[in-house]
């Protein structure tokens, strides 16, 4: 696990671009959770993070492709290939995230 940045840094639905170990991630916070996913729409291979966060999940600004939170799916074309989504930890108010872990695969 890497620690990525604090808590309270996380706007609830508002993307946060880091990076962990020379991979870009995208975190989102909605309400007590946090995920982690790759920054990467699998459509169109730009930046999620750029995008918004709703209900369904995060939007890719370019082409409007959705991916949900959790699963990384795309509920949304043109994208049909999920993105990474990663284990996060938060621990004593940091966010701490495994690259190592995919959930879903």
């Amino acid at each position: 696990m890497t620690r990525v940045c604090a808590l309270s840094d996380l706007d609830d639905g508002k993307p946060l671009a880091v990076e962990v170990d020379d991979v870009a991630v995208v975190l989102v916070r909605q309400g007590d959770e946090v995920h982690a996913l790759r920054d990467e729409c699998s459509h169109s291979a730009v930046e999620l993070s750029e995008g918004e966060v709703s209900r369904k999940g995060i939007e890719c600004w370019l082409h409007g492709s959705c991916f949900d939170l959790r699963t990384g799916r795309p509920s949304a074309l043109p994208a049909t290939d999920p993105i990474d989504v990663y284990a996060v930890t938060v621990e004593s108010g940091e966010v701490h995230v495994d690259i190592t872990t995919v959930l879903n695969t």
